[in-house]
């Protein structure tokens, strides 16, 4: 906790490095942005762990990878009065007031998906409670933002969105082609979420909202998380919180203090902000958020938004 306040943060590549780079989350030496030691000192009571796998391989060679990578969370990572993995609205309230951080388990691109929608509810077995619909590419489900046609939704995508919204799990359209993003909003029937995307009327990246998204987002009861990213931030060649900040004043005044949340995307990212370089430095930006906005502000931001979230959509137990 931050001051009393919960803290989330929507989105970090933590399996992804552990896997890659064979390193170790409770290690405390880990070059992990966002190890234990760091996620301790950051005040992070629930994390959402991504599960990323390179898109470059086969949807079957991904979903390999995509067992893998939860068989290590379950393995390496959960650890009894710890951290504890959440699949319900009931498991997230028991764990926070346990004392324990929280574990929430994402899937960044369908890809693994393959078409086949009984793959969703086998992950969803196995505790992934969020799916970003695509990385930047194309797959079965829609087209990402790199995908130079633009396509929406395909038919089986929005099978996949329609049945995410009855199991329990959050849309998460971060990398998603604009109609896509539309056709989310349109039929999933709840708060759609963007884990880790910025303005782009601050900074014109591809990877950023514009405000019409960003209201879309928020008319739903959903929340843009606010990301780390330094080249989704600005174009200088050193940049630090005060530069993210540009882009939370923006998305607080489109979408207001309901539609603005947290996601890192440490562990995910090359380079770092000046001054956000891991989990550790996590009070520094919280610190400078209640005292440009207020505590009320903070609550929401810091975490309070995807609590709600997470406990509007995810399996009531």
């Amino acid at each position: 906790m931050y001051n009393g306040q919960w803290v989330v943060d929507g989105h970090a590549d933590i399996l992804y490095r552990m896997e890659g780079e064979g390193l170790g989350f409770y290690d405390p030496d880990s070059k992990l942005q966002q190890s234990f030691s760091h996620m301790a000192a950051s005040g992070i009571d629930v994390q959402v762990f991504v599960t990323f796998v390179e898109p470059r391989l086969t949807p079957s060679e991904q979903l390999y990878k995509v067992l893998a990578s939860l068989d290590r969370f379950y393995r390496e990572v959960a650890k009894p009065g710890i951290i504890a993995p959440v699949f319900s609205a009931h498991d997230l309230q028991a764990v926070l007031q346990s004392g324990q951080r929280a574990a929430l388990l994402s899937l960044e691109g369908a890809d693994a998906l393959n078409g086949q929608i009984g793959v969703l509810h086998a992950l969803f077995r196995l505790g992934v409670r969020l799916i970003g619909l695509t990385w930047n590419g194309a797959n079965s489900v829609a087209d990402g933002v790199g995908e130079a046609r633009g396509a929406g939704l395909s038919q089986f995508g929005r099978d996949v969105v329609r049945t995410m919204r009855s199991l329990g799990m959050v849309v998460d359209v971060s990398h998603l082609a604009e109609r896509g993003v539309w056709d989310v909003l349109d039929i999933y029937g709840g708060p759609v979420v963007a884990s880790h995307s910025n303005a782009a009327a601050i900074h014109a990246h591809r990877r950023n909202l514009s405000d019409d998204q960003v209201r879309g987002i928020a008319a739903t009861g959903g929340i843009v998380g606010a990301t780390f990213v330094p080249g989704f931030i600005g174009d200088k060649n050193v940049l630090a919180s005060e530069d993210l900040l540009r882009h939370i004043d923006h998305l607080l005044t489109v979408a207001g203090p309901d539609g603005v949340a947290l996601g890192s995307d440490f562990d995910g990212i090359d380079t770092t902000l000046a001054d956000l370089r891991n989990g550790s430095d996590y009070p520094l930006l919280l610190e400078k958020l209640e005292r440009r906005y207020g505590s009320e502000v903070l609550t929401k931001v810091a975490g309070g938004n995807w609590l709600r979230v997470f406990s509007q959509i995810l399996p009531a137990k």
